[in-house]
C-alpha cells in the first residue's frame, strides 16, 4: 500500500515540474515580444541618437562645473550660465549629454559654449568634447539640446 502514495506525488512532482517549464517558457517568450524597439537615430552625419532631456540635479551640475574647470584658464573666477542635459545610450555605452555656457574671466572674457559627456557607468567620469568652438552649438542641437543663442555682450 505505500506504493501507491509514492506513486501518485511522483505523478503529482512530474505534473508540477511540468507546469513549472511551460510556464517559465511562455513567461520568458513574454519577455521577448515585449523587448523595447531599438532607439531611433536622429539623422546626422555620425548618425548618433537624440538624447531624452533631463532635469539638472546639483549632483549632476557638480559634475559638469568640475569637469570643465579643468580645462579653464581661470577655473577660480568661472561663472556658468545656461546648462542643458539629456542622456541616452550610444554603442551600448550609457552616457550624459552637458551643453552650456560659462564665462571664464581668464581667458576671452566672454560667454563660451561647450559640450561634455558623463559616463554614469564608469564612475561618473566627465569628458569635455570641445569648448568655445564654434562647431559646439551645432553639436549640442544635433544632440536634441537647442542651446539658446547669446545676445551680443551678454
Amino acid at each position: 500500500m505505500t506504493v501507491l502514495p509514492r506513486r501518485r506525488n511522483a505523478c503529482e512532482r512530474a505534473r508540477m515540474r511540468k507546469t513549472l517549464y511551460l510556464l517559465s517558457a511562455a513567461s520568458l517568450c513574454g519577455c521577448v515580444a515585449a523587448a523595447p524597439p531599438p532607439p531611433a537615430t536622429s539623422g546626422n552625419p555620425i548618425g548618433n541618437p537624440l538624447v531624452d532631456p533631463i532635469p539638472i540635479s546639483l549632483a549632476l551640475e557638480e559634475i559638469i562645473t568640475a569637469g570643465v574647470r579643468q580645462h579653464l584658464k581661470n577655473p577660480i573666477a568661472a561663472k556658468f550660465g545656461t546648462m542643458l542635459a539629456g542622456e541616452r545610450k550610444l554603442n551600448g555605452r550609457h552616457e550624459i549629454v552637458a551643453c552650456g555656457y560659462v564665462d571664464d574671466k581668464g581667458s576671452t572674457g566672454g560667454n563660451e559654449p561647450f559640450i561634455g559627456n558623463i559616463y554614469p557607468d564608469a564612475g561618473n567620469s566627465f569628458e569635455l568634447v570641445a569648448i568655445n568652438d564654434v562647431s559646439v552649438i551645432g553639436a549640442c542641437k544635433a544632440a536634441g539640446l537647442a542651446m539658446p543663442e547669446l545676445k551680443p555682450n551678454s
